[in-house]
């Protein structure tokens, strides 16, 4: 069964031990490095944090530094108005949204601290301190945010810039810039 909406893909499938589940995805668009512009696919936080309520055509990905962002940033001032890529590890999912959030970001993405996981989506999902966070997270592949944060390394920029949310239903799927080591 699939069902597609504007912004979301929502499917079930069925995974051993689990049963049948149902899968949300959000995608975005790195428009810049051009070495990285692809489409790249991530699934909201299961019971916390905002939704997209807003599309943006160009704003900022801006890597977290420390990039576990687990207290006070180096790069506050940068996330401001912007989205944050943050690294998994070191505190709660529901604790680098709050600090994202306290710098003023819009969204936070948060990779896997596994490189090498390139289909594997973690569930992110409340911590037992019945604290809240307003601002949408997403969480991404680890292949996926380390190839952009590589990318970024090797241009010496402090950022990249993305659309989000994009409507992939409404891209052919041989026009998809789908990233070339993660299988669709």
């Amino acid at each position: 069964m699939l069902r597609r909406s504007l912004w979301f893909c929502l499917y079930l499938c069925c995974c051993p031990g689990c049963g049948l589940r149902l899968h949300e995805y959000l995608y975005f668009q790195v428009l810049s490095p051009g070495d990285i512009r692809y489409i790249f696919t991530a699934t909201p936080a299961k019971d916390f944090g905002g939704v997209f309520n807003t599309r943006y055509e160009q704003i900022h990905l801006v890597p977290a530094d420390p990039p576990e962002a687990c207290g006070e940033l180096n790069n506050g001032v940068f996330i401001q108005d912007q989205i944050a890529l943050v690294e998994r590890g070191g505190c709660s999912f529901l604790s680098k949204t709050r600090v994202i959030q306290e710098h003023g970001g819009r969204a936070v993405i948060i990779a896997d601290n596994a490189y090498e996981n390139d289909s594997f989506y973690i569930e992110m999902i409340q911590d037992s301190t019945k604290r809240t966070a307003d601002i949408p997270a997403l969480f991404l592949l680890g292949r996926d945010g380390y190839m952009i944060r590589r990318s970024l390394e090797q241009h010496g920029l402090p950022w990249a810039v993305i659309s989000i949310p994009v409507n992939v239903t409404s891209i052919p799927t041989y026009e998809m810039m789908q990233p070339p080591w993660t299988f669709w």
